[in-house]
């Protein structure tokens, strides 16, 4: 029996704070669950459990990312160590192995593939003797995605006996930006290609994540394209480079449930006609990167904009013989803050409240699957529909 159900990491951060303001909401009850707020500084803490109205008694943890035997005591202390200090490949790396170490759950919001694999190479093997069930990228990247295959391919071995070998996923809309955290995660990794080249070959591998499978040849949606399936342009979407490697390490975890021939990709729609075209090479041409604007790692939008936010995700399946089946994915906040803040620390309460499972480095899909989607559609305010 450990201390706590669960430790936020990071709970001074914007969307760490958005976590603890969820947890506070989601469980008014003094004695449901045990849950604590961490971070580096103490007095921080206390000025953020004021601000956000936690109880007086919610405990208050330090650690630091650059002291492992911290992050070792915060592990052994909690069934679940939920995370939100990123960029993880700066600053999860001690953390992950001390949770692999002590048989500890996590989970994140990881979207750097590199660093997740070198995670899985050098702790897969830790975490299944100790039991400790470890999952990446659980917020908007990637379970709205990895979820959405997962509703389409039990959808199409119900209505055809077997998955679907080709699934398209098409963004149809999405109000509301990526994070700070996100974008910060972005230029560590590419910084990290320009130090060694051989971090290249694992960003352009769809199968990076699932060490010794390599399937069929994969679209690199890198180019807009004009969609016969939907009949309009799409074009480049900036976090399918991470969402379709955990799409494939779903597949591999599940002894290739989709298929050994399984191809995906991510588009984003742009539109119809010309007017549809003219969008998609604008869209493509752009490099989210390059501005200066938008929210720094720490930093979000405002309570309203969150909540105006919203996203709308569909998934096409094409069979062999030409029929087709789909689901459709949508939220209710922005996905870069007030979705994905819902959507981790429902991830963090699936793996204490209804999921046992084996250690491990799961996805989201492999490990939690539908006890997750069914949790996230009463909790979360998302769909998932497939017909």
């Amino acid at each position: 029996m450990r201390d706590f159900d669960i430790i936020v990491y990071g709970a001074t951060g914007f969307t760490g704070r958005l976590v603890a303001e969820y947890l506070i909401q989601a469980d008014p009850g003094p004695d449901k669950r045990r849950w604590a707020m961490a971070g580096r500084s103490l007095s921080k803490l206390q000025e953020v459990r004021d601000e956000i109205g936690a109880p007086a008694d919610i405990p208050l943890l330090t650690a630091n990312s650059d002291d492992p035997a911290s992050l070792r005591t915060l592990c052994e202390r909690t069934t679940v160590m939920l995370t939100t200090v990123g960029p993880y490949q700066l600053y999860g790396s001690d953390l992950v192995a001390a949770c692999a170490e002590t048989g500890t759950a996590y989970v994140d919001l990881c979207g750097e593939p590199t660093w997740m694999r070198h995670m899985i190479d050098a702790h897969h093997e830790t975490a299944r003797r100790t039991g400790a069930r470890i999952v990446f990228s659980c917020g908007f990247d990637s379970i709205p995605f990895d979820l959405g295959v997962l509703t389409l391919q039990d959808a199409a071995k119900l209505k055809y006996g077997k998955p679907a070998p080709r699934v398209k996923c098409r963004v149809r809309k999405m109000q509301g930006g990526f994070s700070g955290g996100t974008a910060a995660s972005l230029k560590a990794t590419l910084a990290a290609a320009a130090r060694d080249p051989s971090i290249l070959g694992l960003l352009t591998n769809p199968f990076a994540l699932t060490p010794g499978f390599q399937g069929p040849s994969q679209p690199r949606g890198l180019l807009p394209d004009y969609d016969k399936t939907i009949e309009a342009w799409v074009a480049p979407f900036i976090m399918a480079p991470i969402n379709t490697k955990n799409v494939h390490r779903t597949n591999f975890l599940l002894g290739e449930a989709y298929g050994a021939d399984f191809v995906y990709d991510e588009m984003m729609v742009a539109g119809l006609g010309d007017i549809g075209k003219a969008a998609a090479e604008a869209i493509a041409k752009i490099n989210p990167l390059a501005s200066e604007k938008g929210p720094k790692p720490g930093e979000g939008p405002s309570k309203e904009e969150r909540e105006n936010g919203y996203y709308d995700i569909l998934f096409i399946g094409e069979m062999p013989d030409g029929t087709r089946v789909d689901s459709v994915v949508t939220g209710d906040r922005d996905p870069g803050y007030g979705s994905t803040s819902k959507m981790i620390a429902e991830t963090a309460l699936c793996l204490v409240q209804d999921v046992a499972g084996e250690g491990g480095i799961w996805t989201p899909g492999a490990l939690l699957g539908e006890v997750l989607v069914k949790r996230l559609e009463a909790k979360a305010g998302l769909t998932f529909r497939a017909g």
